[in-house]
């Protein structure tokens, strides 16, 4: 299904998450010496765009979501993904994340992104009407006004090499 506009945005912070996962994904197995590019990269993503994302699902998407019985459930996982994530970014950022527990966070934050795109973007745009998608855009459009669009220039040990998958 085409991604209504009022979702797009989150939908493109997603592809640039997902873009992180991925590199993260092919560059396995990460030498140990590669480890803190790594979680500096992770970090600054978080501060620079996930956070403000995060706080925007949740104050902004989630709550009209749970209007809805059958996303009551997806909700409150998300939310616990969310907290997953934020411990993990955390370690990142205090770079005391090991090398399962990055691979553990590209695993773990594409299934999430994976899991809000396909069940909870789907099913909204399924069920509610086009004038409260554009409300909900115009809200989320504010919401998200601080994130940067986060494009890293990639550290050596971060980047993706030949080869790679």
């Amino acid at each position: 299904m085409l991604r209504n506009k009022s979702l797009v945005p989150l939908s493109h912070q997603h592809q640039r998450a997902l873009a992180l996962c991925v590199r993260i994904d092919r560059a396995q197995p990460i030498p140990i010496s590669d480890l803190l590019p790594w979680q500096a990269e992770i970090e600054q993503h978080f501060e620079q765009e996930i956070k403000i994302h995060f706080a925007a699902e949740e104050n902004v998407l989630f709550p009209p979501a749970r209007q809805f019985p059958e996303f009551a459930a997806l909700v409150e996982g998300l939310l616990a993904e969310h907290k997953s994530l934020r411990q993990l970014f955390s370690r990142a950022e205090a770079q005391s994340m090991s090398l399962e527990e990055l691979g553990d966070f590209g695993r773990l934050l594409s299934a999430h992104i994976r899991k809000e795109e396909r069940q909870l973007f789907e099913g909204l745009q399924q069920r509610m009407t086009a004038e409260e998608l554009t409300g909900l855009g115009i809200k989320l459009d504010h919401a998200l006004g601080d994130a940067t669009q986060f494009c890293a220039l990639t550290d050596g040990a971060t980047k993706l090499k030949a080869g790679n998958k």
